[in-house]
């Protein structure tokens, strides 16, 4: 019994001296964090007519082709909202809104009377995050 007794405590020793758990935890994977490019930086959208704030566009004829143009596209894509405001009696003459994941986007504005002055308004917002939009205004014209 004597010996019973002392190989029982022994099994108790050893186990309760086992070198488990010493091994370093697995550490996890590093979290990727995909940053959204901003439509607001510099030359993020471009308008391929754009003749700045200042000066006003030709339109020959009653329609003008354009071409907005992004520096990266987010992932989910972005809406492009294009409005020609009549500048005299502030009346909408044309207004699109397309949804897009290309970097390249034409857009055919129609509407145009001789002789009247319009602003244009661009407006480009990220589907991802709202805030993240760029807004290029200007002045056009047709002959």
């Amino acid at each position: 019994m004597k010996y019973c007794i002392l190989i029982l405590f022994l099994s108790i020793g050893f186990l309760g001296c086992s070198k488990g758990g010493d091994s370093p935890a697995p550490t996890p994977p590093p979290v990727i964090v995909v940053v959204e490019p901003s439509l607001t930086a510099a030359n993020g959208v471009v308008i391929d007519i754009d003749p700045g704030a200042n000066n006003i566009y030709a339109v020959i004829g009653t329609s003008q082709r354009l071409e907005v143009k992004l520096a990266a596209i987010p992932a989910s894509g972005v809406t492009i909202d294009t409005k020609l405001i009549k500048i005299s009696d502030n009346s909408t003459a044309f207004t699109n809104s397309i949804s897009s994941t290309s970097l390249s986007n034409p857009i055919t504005i129609t509407g145009f009377l001789p002789g009247i002055l319009y602003n244009l308004s661009v407006v480009v917002t990220s589907k991802t995050t709202a805030s993240n939009t760029k807004t290029v205004e200007f002045k056009m014209a047709s002959k």
